[in-house]
């Protein structure tokens, strides 16, 4: 069986489309037929060459999207057949089958745990989870990475609490969902900091009561203007030292906590005044917004459906297969929320 997919060929160049072979199913994987799939600053990274020497090209990306069960290898109890399913890089309970390996031609295309950038992928048991009922198949894919994340950051590792102050530096994705996670907590006021106007937007359409362009100005000042001592919680989620010590410096004394979410690029290094910490300050760091897509992703569905908030607004308009450099591309430059690349068109 083949199946059609984006993969990675060489850094900083655009990923090209292949016709790849499937490979037969180890114990622990499954196949699946994907609808959806969603993209993060990680496939940025990736794509740029930003995280350092990559060994593994040529090789499948993505790990966010929604789909249906094909086949399933020996040991597979989590799904059957034809069970609709979240594919996502954070693992849960099952078997970790490790990557596959596919043919392209006479080359061979690695991929790991997960892969989403095509139309069929071999996936480890654990990084599968059962679609939950009521959310569709594309507003689901931020089930993948977005909304664990970004409200596993404000619920699980923050743990904000009712009447607190929170920043959220960056509001692509996983920023719009901490901020709907600071919202759903009760948080009041949620400033957002982001350069780009259209995410500021949504920002303040996702839970944020206030929005910051960073380049208009010293931001820092900016939340101390509505906030004089101090957030309790600050979220970063834009990759960026510079930000992450900022990030830090707005949180309050004696009980501020920041949260780095974002992937620095490779080599990158954090500097901050380490008095801060005699302050009481607390400098955190997070796996996935340290949630568990078993116990939790039932959870954050209930969220997004909650008519609250209209979930479908922080995707983009579905892209097709073939425009993936294209949805990466807006995404860097921050035209769109996230990304929804539609793999029946």
């Amino acid at each position: 069986m083949r199946t059609e997919a984006a993969i990675l060929v060489q850094t900083g160049q655009p990923l090209v489309l292949a016709e790849l072979e499937i490979p037969q199913l180890k114990p622990g994987q499954v196949l699946v037929e994907l609808a959806y799939s969603g993209a993060c600053g990680t496939q940025v990274a990736e794509w740029r060459g930003r995280k350092g020497e990559d060994r593994w090209v040529p090789h499948c990306l993505g790990h966010e999207g929604t789909g249906t069960v094909r086949d399933i290898g020996l040991g597979v109890a989590k799904v059957k057949v034809g069970e609709r399913v979240v594919l996502s890089w954070i693992k849960g309970s099952g078997i970790e089958a490790g990557g596959a390996q596919y043919r392209w031609d006479d080359k061979l295309v690695n991929a790991g745990g997960v892969t989403t950038f095509q139309r069929h992928a071999v996936v480890s048991e654990n990084r599968l989870t059962l679609l939950p009922p009521g959310i569709g198949m594309d507003v689901a894919i931020l089930l993948g990475c977005a909304a664990p994340t970004g409200m596993g950051a404000v619920f699980n590792v923050a743990e904000v609490k009712a009447g607190e102050t929170v920043a959220v530096f960056g509001t692509g994705g996983i920023g719009l969902s901490a901020c709907m996670g600071a919202a759903f907590s009760g948080a009041m006021p949620i400033i957002a900091v982001d350069p780009s106007a259209e995410r500021r937007a949504l920002a303040l359409r996702y839970g944020a009561t206030a929005a910051i362009d960073p380049l208009a100005g010293d931001p820092a000042a900016a939340i101390r203007a509505l906030v004089p001592g101090g957030v309790d919680v600050a979220v970063e989620a834009t990759g960026l030292p510079e930000v992450m010590a900022q990030a830090l410096g707005v949180t309050r004394a004696q009980g501020g906590r920041a949260v780095v979410i974002g992937n620095a690029r490779h080599g990158a290094t954090l500097t901050v005044d380490p008095g801060q910490f005699n302050q009481g300050k607390s400098l955190l760091g997070t796996w996935g917004g340290d949630s568990v897509p078993d116990r939790d992703y039932a959870r954050f569905a209930r969220l997004l459906t909650a008519l609250h908030f209209d979930p479908s607004g922080l995707l983009s308009a579905p892209y097709k297969l073939a425009e993936t450099n294209q949805a990466l591309e807006d995404l860097e430059a921050g035209r769109v929320g996230r990304p929804l690349i539609d793999m029946t068109a």
